[in-house]
């Protein structure tokens, strides 16, 4: 089991009294980080979020929760998994040690058919699994892979209590919109900013 002594965090391991904002999106709870965009992109019918990235110039880093067994040890499947996958479509896949414990380093096509960096982590929570992919120079060390990762380790992860089948997404939502809407430059709708941080984006 991957260790996170710094985060991610349960929500039963959080004090909500400590005045820190964050944005709820239904299984996770988001801190604002100065800098960095919250990207959605949901279902337009159902409104569920269906991939959630955060961005900013040349990086970014996706997450997603999924519920897990009691016992532990989902990552060791979901690596084996990627590993599998990324090897089958030509890609490079290595295990490396690293902040989040054992690691994919990989090579992957990006859109424009050139191989591109990416890196895989996966922590695990009680019962609950955070896959988190980081992209352009968050998946190499520097100072922007310490900003996501920094990013990931403040999440808050809200399971519930309910059953749910091991593997499957923890549902995500889009907060309510303020009224009357914001509108960013290019014409996309701001949802629930948050204050003195990041804007979120919905992508649909």
């Amino acid at each position: 089991m991957s260790s996170r002594p710094l985060g991610p965090w349960d929500e039963t391991e959080i004090d909500f009294s400590d005045g820190i904002e964050r944005l709820d999106l239904g299984g996770l709870l988001v801190k604002a980080t100065p800098g960095v965009d919250v990207q959605v992109q949901a279902d337009e019918a159902t409104g569920v979020v269906t991939q959630l990235t955060f961005a900013q110039s040349g990086a970014a880093v996706q997450v997603q929760p999924y519920a897990a067994p009691k016992s532990g040890g989902m990552w060791n499947d979901v690596r084996g998994q990627i590993k599998s996958s990324i090897t089958k479509a030509g890609g490079l896949v290595e295990e490396v040690t690293g902040p989040f414990g054992i690691e994919l380093q990989t090579q992957v096509t990006g859109a424009d058919g050139k191989m591109q960096p990416a890196r895989f982590a996966g922590i695990e929570g009680p019962r609950w699994f955070v896959r988190a992919v980081f992209l352009g120079a968050a998946a190499k060390t520097g100072e922007q892979s310490a900003i996501f990762e920094g990013v990931v380790r403040d999440l808050v992860v809200v399971r519930g209590g309910e059953a749910m089948a091991v593997g499957s997404p923890i549902p995500m939502k889009l907060p309510n919109a303020p009224a009357p809407p914001q509108i960013l430059p290019d014409g996309r709708p701001v949802l629930a900013p948050f204050v003195r941080g990041p804007e979120l984006t919905e992508t649909r």
